[in-house]
């Protein structure tokens, strides 16, 4: 059996005395020199330790101050569902309703952006299409909490009121009343959930460390002739997000 990385061992090790209660909330750990002749290893190995759990959630760096124990932030519930209003009525888990669901947004839209090919084969169109991109950051209480990219073919909504998701008549009604207004009829919605480690603009915009857990979800957005119509990259902060699906049932 293959001998555990050392740094493994002693994150491992330090977990454990985080845990127990050794050090704080927000007391600052010994630094890397001083753990490193304590366990007997490089001071690579110790910083290799403290990042494992650092992107567990359990420690922070600040620049120029040292590393410290994380104050544990609640994982608040994120619905994914067809079902809302029912949901919100007579569901099970209606005494532990969603809390930090998004009370606000910014957005930011670009037209005739060519679509990247990965895009592009999302859309089932060809790449260098022209689409409208839009960024948004969801906010609940004026904290970040999840960031989106969508795109959506201008071949669809180009010359009419509805080109751009944010302005107009529609402003923020979402897809599927958006192009319906347009006589575009939506029948499915596909999400494929990803785990993913945040990137440095991800990490800034969501308040979160550089390599924290979260989880990306690539939504395509379906008419009722199986065309896409928009599709978007969703990304959750996990540590502070539980991300719940609920489907309905079809009774005979």
């Amino acid at each position: 059996m293959p001998r555990e990385a050392p740094y493994l061992a002693v994150a491992d090790v330090l977990r454990a005395r985080i845990l127990s209660g050794e050090w704080e909330i927000g007391e600052c750990l010994p630094s890397r020199a001083w753990l490193a002749v304590e366990y007997g290893v490089g001071r690579n190995v110790i910083q290799r330790a403290m990042d494992r759990l650092i992107i567990e959630g359990l420690l922070e760096g600040r620049a120029g101050s040292g590393t410290y124990v994380r104050r544990p932030r609640e994982r608040l519930r994120l619905v994914r569902s067809r079902h809302r209003e029912r949901r919100e009525s007579s569901l099970p888990w209606q005494g532990r309703r969603e809390r930090g669901r998004a009370d606000a947004w910014d957005s930011h839209s670009q037209v005739r952006v060519p679509a990247p090919e990965p895009i592009a084969e999302r859309l089932t169109i060809s790449p260098g299409d022209l689409c409208v991109c839009t960024h948004y950051e969801f906010l609940a209480d004026g904290q970040p909490v999840q960031l989106s990219e969508s795109w959506e073919p201008m071949a669809i909504t180009d010359g009419t009121p509805i080109v751009l998701p944010e302005m107009g008549p529609l402003a923020g009604k979402g897809v599927v009343e958006r192009m319906r207004s347009i006589g575009v009829v939506i029948s499915t919605v596909v999400e494929v959930p990803r785990p993913a480690r945040a990137t440095q603009l991800q990490a800034n915009l969501l308040g979160i460390s550089m390599g924290d857990l979260v989880l990306q979800i690539e939504r395509t957005i379906f008419d009722t002739d199986g065309r896409p119509v928009e599709t978007a990259d969703m990304v959750i902060p996990d540590m502070c997000r539980e991300v719940v699906y609920e489907f309905g049932v079809d009774h005979p």
